[in-house]
Parts: C-alpha cells; sequence; structure tokens
C-alpha cells in the first residue's frame, strides 16, 4: 500500500509488543498523546485556561503542571479517557496562577 512512500512512519501505542525500529522496512515510532496548541481551543475561557488533546479513543491520559521549567516539578491535576479522538481539558486555576506550565502522558 506504502510502497516508494519515503515519508510513512508506523505508529504504534506505548505498551503494545512486537514493535521493532521498523515494520515492513518503514520507521516505528510512539503514538502519544497531543496538547493541541494551534486550534481555537487553546487559552482561557470563561475564566479557565484550556485546550484539547488528541489520541487514541479509549487511552487515558494524565495533565499534569509544573510552575518552571528548568527543575520541574510535575504534579498531576487531572486523568482523563478519552471516549473519542479529542477530549477538552480545563483547568479553572490555570488563569489565576502567574506561570504555570502543562504536559500530556499516557497514563
Amino acid at each position: 500500500m506504502f510502497e516508494g512512500a519515503q515519508s510513512v512512519v508506523a505508529f504504534h501505542l506505548p505498551g503494545t509488543t512486537g514493535w521493532g525500529a521498523t515494520f515492513g522496512d518503514r520507521p516505528t515510532a510512539l503514538w502519544m498523546p497531543r496538547a493541541e496548541a494551534q486550534d481555537d481551543s487553546f487559552g482561557v475561557r470563561a475564566d479557565q485556561f484550556g485546550f484539547n488533546i488528541t489520541w487514541a479513543s479509549g487511552q487515558v491520559v494524565v495533565v499534569e503542571t509544573a510552575t518552571e521549567l528548568l527543575n520541574p516539578v510535575w504534579s498531576p491535576l487531572q486523568t482523563i479517557t478519552l471516549t473519542g479522538d479529542s477530549v477538552r481539558f480545563t483547568d479553572p486555576e490555570g488563569s489565576k496562577e502567574p506561570t504555570r506550565f502543562y504536559r500530556v502522558r499516557p497514563q
């Protein structure tokens, strides 16, 4: 199907087995959750900071926060199960903090 295509990457979910560095001569990579910062969902709305998270339906993500990035101490804010390919995350305290960084990781 992708014979001759040079930009094809085979993505797989974390924790799945049987994957090597290549699949059918194409490179493989982990399929990780993404915080969408390029769409209209990103930012403060109704006094809450938020963004959309995209990944695979049924997967569980943890949203964590830190107040600085040089030596971050990440604290979990919310654990979310995706029921579709995206979910909206909001942090009611996010607009009240002078500095707050976020990361999204698989559970």
